[in-house]
């Protein structure tokens, strides 16, 4: 369980064990917590009893045997389905049968690390977004092989904690990864053409989409390395469809160590300003990029509600409560019309001729039957 899950849990009174097999690990989650809670006493979110309250319910654990009595075990661990998959046969090894053993994992198959549980049944998908604090929504993962006991006891106790759970189907990406993705590939696909900077793109999404923050800037905030590799991961385990297809730009970006704001560069250059310099605001540009990119999203939105992969109404949730999106992607295409999004997908695809821009199925049904989303 990573610090930050600690953290919540604690605050909601849950006794919590925070294991590590090595002490200086746990001596950074005990300062690390120690920050955030002094943080929240700042802003008067808590005060000195509520933070004694918490710091009482947890443990720093350099033994797995203390697991024995826990009812749910969340691991947040180095994303490697081996490493992963032996935790889980050591821990399944120690806790009762009743415990839920569940992964914060963000790219790997929650079938796959279920497989190597002798209970798969009681195995599910937990993915917190950081910061945990203060992100309220949690993606809950069944596998093929969960139950639905353990998926509504999950869900129950995490909505306990006063978060925003969302029912994910195990599919690469789960909501938010896959469905975000064409946020940072078709800005870059943009820049990549000439159309337009990377500092106006981030003007356009900004000012005219009303994003809190354009794309290179965001990649910039989480690390163009963390972000390439995401990506690449979602790429490889949709089998290769381009709709996935990183850019070389970020790739180049990463190999030359340009992660950004943690490296001083990445597509700005943090040393002399963390400010985007003399965007081209040029209205129609900028309306015209937007268009682009939320026909993409708004496309891969509807993909996951097609393809079983959320509901409607968890689509929505993930989006504007896990990555702040400014309205639900399936709301604004009905504000925009879905035969509009649907055209504009036509067009893209007719002038490239690149399946990235091919319209979902439940879209071109939608526009021809005149329906929309809510």
């Amino acid at each position: 369980m990573g610090s930050g899950i600690a953290q919540v849990a604690a605050t909601y009174g849950c006794t919590v064990k925070l294991f590590d097999t090595r002490k200086e690990a746990l001596d950074i989650s005990q300062g690390k917590l120690e920050k955030i809670l002094s943080r929240l006493i700042e802003k008067g979110r808590i005060d000195e009893a509520k933070k004694e309250d918490i710091q009482t319910l947890i443990s720093y654990e350099e033994d797995m045997a203390s697991f024995a009595d826990c009812d749910l075990v969340i691991e947040a661990i180095i994303e490697d389905l081996d490493i992963k998959q032996a935790v889980f046969q050591q821990v399944e090894s120690i806790v009762s049968k009743e415990c839920i053993i569940a992964s914060n994992t963000s790219s790997l198959s929650i079938a796959s690390l279920a497989s190597v549980c002798e209970k798969p049944e009681r195995f599910i998908g937990i993915h917190f977004f950081n910061p945990v604090p203060l992100m309220k929504l949690v993606e809950v993962i069944p596998a093929v092989q969960t139950s639905s006991d353990t998926l509504k006891r999950a869900k129950a106790i995490i909505d306990s904690w006063e978060k925003l759970t969302v029912v994910a189907k195990d599919t690469p990406g789960f909501i938010v990864n896959k469905v975000a993705r064409p946020f940072y590939s078709e800005a870059l696909r943009i820049a990549e053409e000439g159309i337009a900077d990377f500092a106006t793109i981030d003007w356009a999404m900004k000012e005219i989409g009303g994003f809190r923050m354009g794309p290179f800037k965001l990649m910039d905030f989480i690390g163009n390395d963390v972000n390439y590799a995401v990506t690449e991961s979602v790429f490889q385990a949709f089998y290769y469809d381009p709709r996935y297809k990183p850019a070389f730009t970020q790739k180049r970006l990463a190999e030359a160590g340009y992660l950004g704001r943690k490296s001083g560069r990445g597509y700005y250059d943090y040393a002399t300003t963390i400010e985007p310099q003399h965007p081209d605001m040029d209205e129609a540009l900028g309306q015209q990029i937007v268009d682009r990119i939320l026909a993409l999203l708004i496309d891969e939105a509807a993909d996951a509600v097609m393809y079983g992969i959320a509901s409607v109404e968890d689509v929505e949730t993930a989006m504007t409560k896990g990555v702040n999106y400014p309205k639900g992607l399936l709301a604004w295409a009905d504000e925009i019309g879905v035969k509009e999004v649907v055209s504009r997908l036509d067009r893209l695809y007719a002038h490239y001729h690149d399946p990235r821009y091919r319209c979902c199925g439940l879209l071109r049904s939608m526009a021809d039957d005149g329906r929309t989303f809510h």
